[in-house]
């Protein structure tokens, strides 16, 4: 080594520091590219990114060949600036030049190529994916003795060698990988993904129709009356009960209706008859969306009756209000408000049915009410009034004023919503 010429020394010298750059930027980049980019790349035939999928499947083998490269390089270089150090023959060029090489280690072959690389994962990874491959090749004899004394220091802590962390995510980490693809996915995609993610968590409690605001056909009632409610109604299915929701008689659906209408031949008892040959569907309360949404496939069934675990309706959730819960409110002005139960007054004020879920006002007008009690809209202004009010009582929660417009049957039927402007802070 001695008799090594002084410029075949730098130029060593050199390339052990490049060596060492390379090592610290791909493994940054390694350790931080989007695995499931590498993923999809590879499934559509790329070569590079189905060898790289490879050997991100087996960290420690990758990673063993990267430290004894590192190392190697790190003594070497080391011991070629001592060699040049020496040959300088001045008193201070050992510890100038330990010094100079320090900082163009930490500078240019640690923080630039760290920051290169993270900044530029997927394309420093990909590229030194056959470098690696032949790496791995060259070191294997190294990593196989490194590889068992390392898991063999681990299992004194025991840590095995068969365990390793899942590569699955969970519901709220996949929630954050869709939030943070929001420069690549159209926000809305983005909301039906997140939805779509939240149907496990939402149960037919917070969807439902109440049972007052069920549309239905009381077949005890006056028959002219039976036949208005039936001319009238917007709905292709209806309820039919007798006396009351809980004495269902079954499903009416409003197309057999017309063909007896137009033959003349309906009857009340060809009305039950009707009614009859579609039994009324039942969910237990507290059923999660994402389950009634594979019952509905199931059955082939649009509309259930939520029961209590007394076995009495609670409400009514109906395929299209699940299939809302993913797409947003069916409405043919997508620039509005899109809840049907909300319109916007010639003040700006909102005038709201107080039916509506507390949960589809948040997520339609943007608000944070509380939805960990009452449903309703209804239920959580008679949970804070803590009585029935009278109509022009009003009532402030959070930066929003509620004003009970309409009281029917000991329900909260209409309320006006008013935003409370902020008071602006005194000096």
């Amino acid at each position: 080594m001695n008799t090594t010429p002084t410029a075949v020394l730098v130029v060593t010298l050199l390339s052990l520091l490049v060596v060492i750059a390379f090592s610290s930027g791909t493994e940054v980049a390694m350790l931080s590219v989007n695995r499931y980019r590498i993923r999809t790349r590879a499934a559509a035939g790329e070569r590079r990114a189905r060898l790289l999928e490879r050997l991100l499947a087996k960290p420690d083998q990758w990673l063993g060949a990267n430290l004894v490269i590192l190392a190697l390089a790190s003594v070497a270089a080391s011991t070629v600036a001592t060699l040049l150090a020496l040959r300088a023959g001045h008193r201070y060029a050992l510890p100038a030049t330990m010094s100079v090489l320090t900082v163009v280690i930490i500078i240019f072959c640690e923080l630039a190529p760290k920051i290169y690389a993270a900044l530029h994962n997927e394309s420093v990874a990909l590229g030194s994916a056959f470098i690696y491959r032949g790496l791995l090749w060259i070191t294997s004899p190294v990593l196989w003795f490194t590889n068992r004394a390392a898991y063999g220091f681990l299992r004194l802590f025991g840590v095995h060698g068969a365990t390793r962390g899942s590569n699955a995510l969970s519901t709220d980490e996949l929630r954050t990988v869709v939030a943070e693809a929001s420069p690549l996915v159209p926000a809305r995609h983005r909301q039906m993904l997140l939805s779509i993610l939240d149907l496990e968590r939402v149960t037919v409690n917070d969807i439902m129709i109440s049972r007052q605001d069920i549309a239905g056909v009381d077949i005890s009632g006056d028959w002219e009356d039976v036949l208005e409610r039936l001319r009238q109604t917007p709905h292709t299915r209806l309820p039919v009960y007798d006396g009351e929701l809980d004495n269902l008689i079954g499903i009416l659906h409003m197309k057999r209706t017309a063909q007896e209408f137009a033959r003349g031949t309906l009857t009340r008892e060809r009305l039950i008859e009707l009614a009859a040959a579609r039994e009324p569907y039942f969910v237990p309360d507290g059923t999660s969306l994402m389950q009634q949404l594979a019952q509905f496939q199931r059955t082939r069934r649009r509309h259930a009756f939520v029961v209590n675990e007394y076995g009495d309706i609670e409400g009514l959730v109906t395929l299209e209000d699940l299939l809302e819960e993913i797409v947003g409110e069916f409405t043919s002005d997508p620039s509005g408000v899109s809840h049907k139960d909300v319109q916007r007054d010639a003040n700006g004020a909102w005038l709201i049915n107080a039916s509506a879920t507390i949960r589809a006002l948040n997520r339609a007008l943007g608000w944070q009410l509380p939805d960990l009690g009452p449903k309703t809209l209804n239920g959580l202004l008679l949970e804070k009034f803590e009585n029935i009010p009278e109509a022009g009582t009003s009532l402030r929660i959070g930066q929003l004023e509620f004003e009970v417009l309409q009281i029917i049957d000991n329900t909260i039927r209409t309320v006006r919503v008013r935003p409370i402007p902020e008071r602006p802070a005194s000096a």
